[in-house]
């Protein structure tokens, strides 16, 4: 895939200097561009890079200049990361083109495979499976009976999609995620050993939802477990049973949301937080690393951070004396030094 700097001006909305015909086929860090390369400047500490770089063609912000400097052709825009983003998903389409059934592989009889659609050799379609238009499923795949799955997704290789359960438009599911295991489900009886509680429910999964690799999503109890439109999980998070992660929520790697919680719409949850059981967190929620959720969130768009979970500024502020804590004693050591020195002995 190339394109010309004036393309490239245009789909950017940007402003060109220099030559309209130079030619770019590669996206490149700034500090490993080569001739042919299309890199940017986001932060301002890279611009030094601008004397040296051998990029072709060089998207900046509006404040910097071409100067004389060697970059064949320079593209100003309002925000040159949102831009740059813009043609790494481009580029990122471009790969996933094919189309067809690679061997071997299995798709049911009663499954419409749309034309613009891919499967890769060794996956399985089950029965009664419904694919939207332009469907990617790329090697070693399982699609259980019933799921359905919207128009423009891919799956990459070794995602599982379990029986009944539902993947919306335009997602990207990474390696080895699974949706629709079983819910933690179990009950104790009198004899110490716990009976296994059926998992009947499914998991719902709406549109533009991104998934990192090793993300496992159980399916609900009764009813269904719900990512709405617009989440992003990182690698290795753990949704469970009727968990409900409301739309446009990022959260990083290592997170794990216990059953029945239920996270807001517009929520930021860092890694290795954890989430108890049936607690609610309020929209425009900030938690940070490791914290640890132990009951509801009620006031939306704050802090949060610690374990047990506390306003951000308290968690400071409570580290700050833990770390103070050994020249504390040593005062109090003192003091009880003078106050004997002072005593009164009969």
């Amino acid at each position: 895939m190339q394109f010309t700097s004036r393309q490239i001006a245009e789909l950017v909305s940007g402003q060109l200097q220099g030559a309209a015909d130079i030619v770019g086929s590669k996206l490149s860090k700034i500090e490993e561009a080569v001739s042919g390369s299309i890199s940017f400047i986001a932060n301002p500490k890279y611009l030094h890079h601008l004397n040296s770089t051998q990029a072709s063609i060089l998207i900046v912000s509006k404040e910097v200049q071409l100067n004389g400097h060697a970059v064949p052709a320079l593209i100003q825009v309002e925000d040159p990361y949102s831009a740059f983003t813009l043609l790494l998903n481009l580029f990122s389409k471009s790969t996933f083109s094919a189309c067809g059934i690679e061997q071997p592989s299995f798709v049911a009889a009663n499954v419409a495979l749309p034309a613009d659609s891919f499967v890769g050799a060794f996956s399985y379609i089950s029965e009664d499976v419904v694919l939207g238009e332009g469907v990617k499923i790329m090697q070693q795949v399982f699609i259980g009976k019933g799921a359905k799955i919207g128009a423009h997704t891919i799956l990459h290789p070794g995602v599982r999609i379990l029986a009944g359960c539902e993947v919306g438009a335009h997602c990207m599911l990474h390696a080895n995620v699974v949706v629709g295991s079983d819910g933690f489900g179990f009950a104790p009886q009198k004899d110490g050993h716990y009976e296994k509680i059926a998992q009947n429910g499914q998991v719902i999964i709406e549109d533009q939802v991104e998934i990192g690799a090793n993300c496992a999503i159980d399916r609900a109890t009764m009813g269904a477990t719900i990512i709405r439109k617009g989440v992003k999980l990182d690698n290795l998070v753990h949704i469970a049973h009727n968990v409900e992660i409301g739309e446009n929520t990022v959260i990083a790697a290592q997170t794990g949301v216990s059953g029945s919680t239920r996270i807001d719409k517009q929520c930021v949850i860092a890694g290795q937080v954890g989430f108890a059981g049936h607690v609610y967190v309020a929209p425009g929620s900030q938690i940070g690393g490791q914290t640890g959720v132990t009951r509801s969130i009620e006031e939306p768009y704050k802090k949060w951070n610690g374990t047990p979970v506390m306003k951000y500024m308290d968690s400071q502020r409570t580290s700050n004396l833990i770390r103070r804590l050994p020249d504390f004693e040593k005062r109090i050591l003192q003091l009880e030094k003078q106050l004997e020195a002072f005593s009164v002995k009969p």
